[in-house]
């Protein structure tokens, strides 16, 4: 038996192994999340073990689950369960099976390549290298969208990464239903994921009702149906609903620190208004636990004529906001 309580403590819970098993990897994250509570400062982690109950504490998990469709589909089915979970990229046949999967990795709750079992880093196949880096910078570039995604998945629970069924939950649209839709998935509230995998160059792709943005193109989709799209190499494709705003940052070497403050490129898609809530705090201690923390509210207007206008609220006095200067840019 063994016997779980605080440290040094005499007295604790008594479980025996097959407990132990169940919740170790738990408290494990608990035990690491306090020591840094002490000092004020914010981690994050990986771990091999975990359970829903570990869904507020800053770990992502992992397991050595290969096959890409299976990972995709793990990422789909973990938000249900409130668990962050990552699909490492670790071997590769070819350059085209490595691009597919980082793609996927690069718009994951932790972006990992995990080079020491076989040595593959960004750069191992040249022939794909720019590829590579497109996708690595992209995951930079999108740090406040994701980081407003995770705020939220903090304060309502709303999983930043999640199946097409939680998008759908109210729909009449049973052909939609109906359908077990595991290879394509949710990214905050506007961004829609589709990947493709090793030896395809087109896929299906089911768009909830509304209209659909290519995020690279900015092509229009009719939503409530099925597409067949085409893609190369370079390409995941990613679509972003009417009215979505999606605000991005300049890629950088480095995580920008507390006090700095970063420019923002903000996207509107389509011909429908919207808004969009900016998570914004310090980014290092949980100081945001006592309402240091604001959320600064991004809108986009479209008028009558087609033309829009963009307004995001200002901080008050005394504020030092993340964000610095605002550039817009209508799709």
């Amino acid at each position: 038996d063994m016997v779980i309580g605080d440290f040094g403590g005499a007295e604790g819970l008594h479980v025996d192994g097959e407990q132990m098993r169940q919740i170790y990897g738990l408290t494990l994250q608990k035990m690491i999340l306090e020591m840094f509570r002490k000092h004020n400062r914010r981690t994050y982690g990986l771990v091999r073990a975990s359970l829903a109950g570990a869904s507020p504490l800053p770990f992502a998990l992992y397991s050595d689950l290969y096959d890409h469709r299976q990972f995709v589909r793990a990422l789909c089915n973990s938000g249900f369960s409130g668990l962050l979970w990552s699909p490492e990229i670790r071997s590769a046949r070819n350059s085209e099976e490595w691009v597919r999967r980082l793609q996927v990795v690069c718009l994951s709750p932790l972006a990992m390549l995990n080079a020491w079992a076989d040595g593959t880093k960004p750069w191992s196949f040249p022939d794909v290298e720019h590829i590579v880096q497109k996708y690595i910078n992209l995951r930079m570039r999108l740090m406040p969208y994701f980081y407003s995604a995770f705020a939220r998945y903090h304060f309502d629970g709303t999983p930043p990464f999640r199946g097409m069924a939680m998008e759908i939950q109210d729909t009449d649209d049973l052909s939609f239903a109906s359908m077990e839709k595991d290879d394509q998935y949710m990214v905050g509230d506007s961004m829609l994921v589709a990947p493709l995998f090793m030896g395809q160059t087109s896929r299906e792709v089911f768009l909830p009702k509304g209209n659909w943005y290519d995020f690279e193109t900015g092509e229009c989709f009719d939503g409530g149906q099925v597409i067949n799209i085409s893609a190369g190499l370079d390409k995941l494709p990613i679509f972003v609903r009417e009215g979505g705003i999606i605000p991005m940052m300049p890629v950088l070497q480095y995580a920008p620190k507390a006090g700095d403050s970063v420019p923002l490129e903000i996207l509107h898609f389509g011909s429908k208004s919207g808004t969009f809530k900016l998570y914004d705090d310090d980014g290092e201690t949980f100081n945001y636990e006592k309402g240091e923390y604001r959320w600064r509210t991004i809108e986009v207007e479209v008028f009558e004529d087609g033309n829009r206008r963009g307004a995001i609220s200002k901080v008050d006095d005394g504020w030092v906001s993340s964000y610095g200067d605002v550039e817009w840019k209508f799709i």
